[in-house]
């Protein structure tokens, strides 16, 4: 009988042939009922999963309090409405994929009818006789040539394309409906799911029957090339998400609506942050606003800079194309780049900064009484991204990066990731990020550099987060071509992650371009070499902080810090000297001399954002004061300009994060 290991280390024995539901049973009804999927030596399977006579086995009954679990549900639930959107619109429906994704699923089609936010409630409804109907999910393994042949014979022609690229092995990052990673020799099966009357290439694992998905919403429609590819067919994506209680769906979809108020196209165009044009899909203009913000976060990443010990550098925009087969880009990364001749020879726009730092490293010798040296940058650099993914600054096609690179010696690595570490605490904290994941990538399957780099350099990584106690998950496989890495990901005031920063350990660029130090024996060594950006894109990180804060940006980056609001015109003069001391003592202020009321002054400032706002009227000119009323706070009483002056320039220099909710001053 084979023997089962159960997380809390007890073991049960089971007969030979019993399904993961079965087991979940004999360890508890409870647990059988609130079972998902499971984890059967470290893979996802689903509850029908059989157990054969060979063990031990270890078992991870997943219920709905794992977020693998919420994965698994949503997943499912793009299944329900593919077989949905099937019953409605007939065979005609060709079907791209589906997957789950961090706060939901999609599924993409290819239909004749356009489908509409209105239909969204009709689908909703069908998807609900699914479920009541506890249509099972069931899976099947069939050849790769079967399955072949039953997607031809249903029309379904996007799933053999993918068919077709499991057996070259060529499928993209995200795509993965199958778990061959190379391509199935003879004997070798693809798994299918069914349905109800649908069918559809998957890999899974899905919850058993339709039945265990208690709260639903479809959100959206939209377009979406087939696979991101803008020469491609246009499919018609369908938006949705799922949770295991009513009452979380709710909660989501509370935030959902939040979110849609701090879209940092609509604040940015209510600011006059910035803007895009046909003329330049894919590049932003920053207007003076943003550009205010943009020169404050550069200010202060300069200055915690310097302090860290960085001297800044920058390097050319376009650089020959010998230049990026040397550090191996155009081998894995010429797809994302653009090219350009000049002078009859071939040049390329960079994608990155690092080969214009290692030349600016290789422009005079070195001792290792120089290293470590920190060599930081604010790049520009450009990006072919597609057009179906362009999004406001957070997907662009042209950004700043705010790279740095750090040439030590070996034995320094550890030390310098630790440095950069902190420095990337102390600058998220700044920005009022406190919750931060941390990923650790690993080799990948395409890379460059020995075993023994790889090896250094991961080992490296991974002390120095041990070092300073940082709980990570790893994920095998996922470094860049060149390095391993650290990722960093900030969660907003919304609980939604963004990846921003990352800090990669390189042993083979330097190997590449011959990067040498003279060592204290006088012979010549090899250095190694840090890549590292906290912000990413600065126009990214500059979205992220718009939605993040809402627009109610924290005194030192306010467009505008102070607005001063005249209750009449006989004050307006009294208004400029108070504009004259702002200014004076550095403040970003505007005076609102218009001949509005009062209260119209404050709804105006009110809806630019502005932090504070300055009343001035007979009682402030008689006694030289300025009433001061604060966005969030409201009214804060009287105050001497000097004061005030005062208590804003120690709110800058403290940079404070203002208050989200009515409180104490």
């Amino acid at each position: 009988m084979p023997t089962v290991n159960l997380p809390d280390g007890h073991t049960v024995e089971v007969a030979d042939g019993v399904s993961v539901a079965d087991v979940a049973s004999q360890i508890g009804s409870g647990l059988a009922k609130a079972a998902v999927a499971a984890r059967l030596n470290g893979k996802l399977v689903d509850l029908s999963t059989v157990l054969g006579p060979d063990g031990p086995y270890d078992l991870v009954i997943l219920t709905d309090k794992s977020d693998e679990a919420l994965s698994i549900l949503r997943h499912s639930t793009a299944h329900v409405m593919a077989a949905a959107v099937r019953r409605m619109y007939g065979d005609g429906v060709k079907f791209g994929i589906g997957p789950a994704i961090e706060d939901g699923f999609y599924y993409d089609f290819d239909l004749q009818e356009r489908i509409t936010d209105e239909d969204l409630e009709r689908l909703e409804a069908e998807m609900a006789k699914i479920i009541a109907e506890n249509a099972p999910l069931e899976r099947r393994e069939v050849s790769h040539d079967e399955a072949v042949s039953l997607m031809q014979s249903a029309g379904q022609q996007y799933k053999v394309e993918l068919l077709q690229d499991i057996a070259a092995g060529s499928l993209a990052k995200g795509e993965q409906i199958h778990d061959a990673e190379a391509k199935p020799q003879a004997g070798e099966t693809v798994s299918l799911y069914r349905l109800a009357d649908f069918v559809d290439l998957c890999r899974g694992p899905h919850i058993p029957h339709a039945g265990k998905i208690p709260a639903l919403k479809l959100l959206s429609v939209a377009g979406s090339y087939w696979r991101g590819d803008s020469t491609r067919p246009m499919l018609q994506r369908i938006y949705g998400t799922a949770f295991f209680s009513k009452k979380a769906l709710q909660e989501h979809l509370a935030r959902v609506e939040e979110a849609k108020k701090r879209d940092h196209r609509r604040i940015g165009r209510d600011l006059d942050l910035f803007s895009f044009h046909k003329e330049g899909p894919g590049f932003a203009f920053m207007h003076h606003n943003g550009m205010v913000i943009l020169n404050e976060i550069l200010a202060y990443w300069r200055r915690v800079h310097y302090q860290a010990g960085y001297e800044e550098i920058r390097t050319p925009t376009i650089l020959s194309e010998e230049l990026w087969h040397r550090s191996g880009h155009w081998d894995n990364y010429r797809e994302a780049m653009y090219f350009t001749e000049i002078d009859e020879a071939a040049y390329a726009v960079k994608p990155m900064n690092c080969p214009g730092g290692l030349l600016v490293y290789l422009n005079r010798p070195h001792s290792y009484r120089e290293l470590p040296m920190r060599v930081a940058e604010l790049g520009l650099v450009h990006r072919h991204e597609k057009s179906g993914v362009l999004h406001g600054l957070l997907r662009v096609r042209q950004f700043t990066q705010d790279d740095a690179h750090i040439f030590c010696l070996p034995e320094q690595v550890q030390d310098e990731v630790v440095g950069v570490i902190d420095l990337v605490d102390t600058i998220y904290r700044t920005f009022g990020f406190q919750d931060v994941r941390v990923e650790l990538s690993t080799r990948p399957e395409h890379s460059i550099g020995t075993d023994e780099m790889w090896q250094h350099a991961t080992g490296a990584l991974r002390g120095a987060l041990e070092a300073r106690g940082i709980d990570y998950t790893v994920n095998e496989g996922e470094g860049t071509f060149y390095a391993p890495k650290i990722d960093y990901h900030v969660r907003d005031c919304l609980g939604r992650s963004w990846q921003c920063g990352t800090i990669q350990v390189d042993l083979a660029m330097p190997e590449r371009f011959d990067l040498t130090y003279v060592g204290q024996d006088n012979a010549e060594h090899r250095p190694a070499m840090i890549h590292r950006a906290i912000l990413g894109s600065v126009e990214r990180f500059l979205g992220i902080l718009i939605e993040h804060y809402g627009g109610d940006f924290p005194l030192w980056l306010a467009p505008v810090q102070v607005a001063i609001l005249p209750v009449s015109d006989r004050y307006n003069t009294y208004g400029a000297k108070v504009l004259e001391m702002l200014d004076g003592a550095g403040l970003r202020t505007k005076l609102d001399g218009a001949s509005d009321k009062v209260s119209a002054k404050i709804r105006r400032a009110t809806l630019r954002r502005i932090p504070y706002m300055l009343i001035v009227g007979e009682k402030e000119v008689a006694a030289g004061t300025v009433s001061v009323r604060d966005k969030t706070l409201g009214d804060q009483g009287a105050e001497s300009i000097q004061a005030f002056v005062a208590r804003a320039g120690d709110e800058i220099y403290e940079k404070r994060l203002r208050p989200t909710a009515p409180g104490p001053a």
